[in-house]
């Protein structure tokens, strides 16, 4: 990203604790003009075997993509009349402090909002003379070589569309409100002025990719520039002559008049002038590449990764760029205080530990990016859509499906599916305790005398704690304490269960951060030292996962850590690689922050694969000893790496922007965009217990999250960053006996666990869905967020998510076959497309299962053997 200013705000200690949106680069709009001279006025041209463009001349020219099997419905189209293709030159400051980023588009230099289509071209494999002709591709433009085509049995033909995109007239960009407005000089004048004039070349090429698919790719040229000589005038038939004029030009084709010349064309003399030519000669190229297509006006836009706020995003701006959630995000007075104390620590709705450049709509289109540079999706206006990417090119996939599931299978299977996980850790309760041996085996014979069926015991303190401000943190330096875990490894035989565990020779104290400094795989500043990134009260070094040696370092690590008998741990921490760190591989850091927390789930996956290729006999086929990791931070590809998610460190709150509200969304958004496993902390994480702001998780809400979580794909516990603020599951006995319950309820639906998680490795499905997924016929269900979701196709869970409430309303999605029973009093609802108020006191959720669904009839049956029933 060429013109970057970069700001460190982590050591500043009062802030704005209402700090401004980010000054975001303004949505561009332009008129497109065609060579009608070499296009006809309708024409159909094919992109590969399955898929046709259409290009029409009327008012203004469009291109519209259908799929031969449905040649009525288009899939990607552009607005009639207006540029699709437009790229600018704009300064850009990314403001950094602790894992939060802030991107800011600064002074605009230079805008080319308008764009000529002069040729669109089939290519198929004998047309090798397009290899060496420059002015059809510029140099090094994705593989060019069609030979190498034709070996990869590519899908021909592929379909080139050229052109050129320019401005009119000189534009002014300013500040104001902390929003870029755009100002135009076009104003009648009494004496003649000069404008500056830039052109570049573009291509934008599509080629089928797969039968459901098409890629895309848009490159730009350098661009060129002219000052030109214009004469406005002040009467009003000037003014409408001036127009009909241009109004021939395009119908009678337009010819771009600029000079072709690469460089600058100094015609003038005037500081003014000199002024704005060397403004942009510092940039190389355009770093800002936009691509412009149609949507309707009630179109609604799901996906973008993991988001916590909303579901639709039909009207907003998304930006996807992994960092910290946030503290809040939005709700008060957590937000508030968050950002007071350290910059922008509140984050807002858009902030994500793992976004993605993907999306699907309501109307069955669907696309995404695959690169990893800083995107925005503005999704701002009703009839278009803009992609904005920070950098010069744009590549991605348009999908094609008749449905979300078809979508989201399509999408996956480029991307990659999870593995399936293994058998024991959705077999029971995952217990997340703190405190050392003595309490570990105290709540274990609880747990025992309770008849709490549990997977595995987590006990992320074995590395020991600190106090830090926000509470107990453990210390990042994998290696047991074993003062607090005296008896380790009797304690793992004792319990036959899998938690995380490091160094077995506890005699043998190993300091990480020197060892990774000593071999030169840590993170670096620019003069060569390891970078420390700030974290809380302390700070740390990060691995540089693009070094050759970091794998194998962190792999034995990992097989230490295997060889004592653990079988699964916590891969925490992807998603703050500072933005101007140097890294082994030398890639822009910027696009390397995306890629980051992917790099780091394929080391830990590659391990999970390598120990279990070196399993024989018996072990290699025992359950028991799969292994297994879980990991927050994450990008478009994490879910073919990562084998299970969870969502962070949500406010132990009944908010909706960061609480348990935020994490039923997070958990539907997430499953609409390939992350098929995952689930959130029960009782949430973060409290925060100060004389002015608290908040501590209650009894009510710990109850409630049980209920909710006995229906995702594990179920967790964590004690929380202050647990002795905190109800805790074994608080007292009707904790402990709500946390058993819900425990055998989860443990009631596994035999459908077990099937969806086989579905979800073989079609990307998730395991907890939005009704989008199965209902997207139902006007209803595309209004509905966090207040109710599918388990599978087969069960319905609407959670209770607000405090004091005992009852719920249910909605029963429009069906021609389905009526629905509630489990816990087998009433029938069969008047479907309505909601109903449902009774659902604590202990007795709103749950439903399809009636006559075998699953559902298993489901109550095993209900009844726990004697929850």
């Amino acid at each position: 990203m060429t013109n970057l200013k970069i700001t460190k705000k982590h050591h500043i200690h009062l802030n704005n604790p209402f700090p401004s949106p980010p000054t975001s680069f303004p949505l561009l709009q332009g008129e497109l003009s065609a060579n009608f001279q070499v296009l006809s006025s309708y024409k159909f041209f094919s992109i590969g075997k399955d898929f046709q463009l259409l290009w029409r001349s009327d008012n203004g020219g469009s291109l519209s993509i259908y799929h031969l099997s449905d040649p009525t419905r288009s899939i990607w189209s552009t607005i009639s009349g207006q540029a699709f293709v437009s790229a600018a030159m704009v300064e850009t400051e990314v403001e950094e402090s602790r894992g939060s980023f802030a991107v800011k588009d600064g002074a605009v230099h230079l805008i080319c909002n308008h764009q000529t289509i002069d040729d669109i071209k089939e290519i198929n494999g004998c047309d090798h003379e397009l290899e060496v002709k420059e002015h059809h591709f510029p140099s090094g433009y994705l593989g060019l070589d069609l030979k190498n085509y034709e070996k990869e049995d590519a899908r021909f033909p592929m379909l080139l569309i050229s052109g050129r995109i320019f401005n009119t007239e000189r534009k002014k960009m300013m500040k104001k409100k902390n929003k870029l407005q755009e100002t135009s000089f076009n104003g009648d004048v009494k004496c003649n002025s000069k404008v500056l004039s830039a052109s570049a070349r573009y291509w934008l090429l599509f080629e089928q990719k797969s039968s459901s698919q098409i890629g895309f790719q848009v490159m730009l040229g350098q661009p060129s520039y002219e000052y030109r000589q214009i004469a406005h005038s002040r009467g009003g038939f000037n003014r409408l002559k001036f127009r009909w004029h241009r109004l021939r030009k395009r119908k009678f084709e337009w010819r771009w008049s600029l000079t072709k010349l690469k460089g600058f064309v100094r015609v003038c003399s005037s500081e003014e002038e000199m002024e704005v030519l060397r403004a942009a000669e510092e940039f190389e190229a355009f770093n800002r590449a936009c691509l412009t297509y149609s949507s309707e006006e009630k179109e609604r836009f799901f996906g973008f990764g993991e988001q916590f706020s909303h579901m639709d995003f039909k009207g907003k701006r998304v930006p996807i760029f992994v960092q910290e959630q946030g503290i809040g995000r939005g709700d008060q007075p957590i937000t508030f205080a968050a950002n007071l104390v350290s910059y922008r620590a509140g984050g807002d709705w858009s902030t994500t530990y793992a976004p993605s450049p993907f999306y699907m709509t309501s109307k069955m289109r669907s696309l995404y990016l695959e690169g990893y540079e800083y995107s925005i999706f503005d999704l701002t206006k009703n009839d278009r859509v803009q992609i904005q990417i920070h950098g010069n090119s744009i590549q991605g996939r348009i999908l094609h499906g008749n449905s979300p599931s078809e979508l989201i299978e399509c999408f996956t299977e480029t991307i990659g599916r999870p593995p399936e996980l293994p058998g024991w850790i959705i077999s029971g309760a995952v217990v997340g305790m703190q405190g050392g041996t003595n309490i570990v085996r105290k709540i274990w014979d609880e747990l025992k005398a309770h008849e709490v069926p549990i997977s595995a015991f987590w006990l992320q303190d074995w590395v020991g704690q600190r106090e830090t401000v926000i509470g107990s943190q453990l210390w990042w330096n994998w290696e047991v304490d074993a003062t607090r875990y005296s008896g380790w490894k009797q304690l793992i035989k004792d319990l036959g269960a899998r938690h995380i565990k490091t160094d077995e020779k506890q005699n043998r104290r190993r300091n990480l951060y020197e060892e990774a400094k000593a071999l030169g795989i840590l993170v670096k500043k620019k003069n060569g030292e390891p970078y420390m990134v700030p974290n809380t009260a302390f700070d740390v070094g990060m691995l540089d996962l693009t070094h050759p040696n970091t794998s194998s370092w962190f792999k034995e690590i990992l097989q230490e850590m295997v060889d004592d008998g653990v079988r699964g741990w916590m891969a925490d921490f992807g998603e703050g690689l500072p933005v101007d760190a140097t890294l082994y591989s030398g890639e822009d850091p910027i696009t390397a922050h995306n890629r980051y927390p992917e790099i780091w789930a394929q080391i830990n996956r590659e391990f999970v694969d390598e120990w279990k290729s070196k399993l024989v006999g018996k072990e290699k086929e025992d359950p028991q000893e799969a292994l297994v990791f879980f990991m927050r931070a994450g990008f478009r590809n994490s879910p073919k790496w990562g084998m299970l998610f969870w969502e962070g460190d949500q406010m132990v709150s009944w908010q909706a922007n960061d609480g348990i509200k935020s994490a039923v969304t997070g958990l539907l958004s997430s499953g609409l965009s390939g992350y098929a496993f995952n689930h959130s902390d029960i009782g949430g994480y973060c409290a925060v217990n100060l004389p002015f702001i608290k908040y501590r998780r209650s009894e009510e809400l710990l109850l409630r999250w049980m209920e909710l979580n006995a229906f995702t794909t594990v179920f967790r516990t964590h004690e929380g960053n202050k647990p002795s603020c905190n109800s805790q599951f074994y608080s007292n006995n009707r904790t402990l006996s709500q946390f058993a319950r819900f425990a055998k309820v989860y443990s009631a639906w596994k035999f459908y666990r077990i099937q969806l998680v086989k579905e979800a490795a073989q079609r990307g499905l998730p395991v907890c869905r939005h009704l989008f997924v199965h209902y997207p016929e139902d006007e209803y269900v595309l209004t509905l967020g966090h207040q109710q979701f599918l388990v599978g196709s087969e069960i319905l869970v609407v959670p209770v998510l607000d405090k004091g409430k005992n009852y719920v309303k249910a909605y029963f999605p429009l069906d021609d076959s389905s009526s629905w029973q509630h489990i816990w009093t087998g009433e029938v609802y069969a008047k479907l497309g309505c909601e109903i108020k449902v009774d659902a006191p604590v202990g007795y959720p709103a749950v439903f299962i399809k009636v006559g669904s075998i699953v559902g009839e298993t489901f109550i049956r095993n209900l009844k053997m726990f004697n929850i029933l």
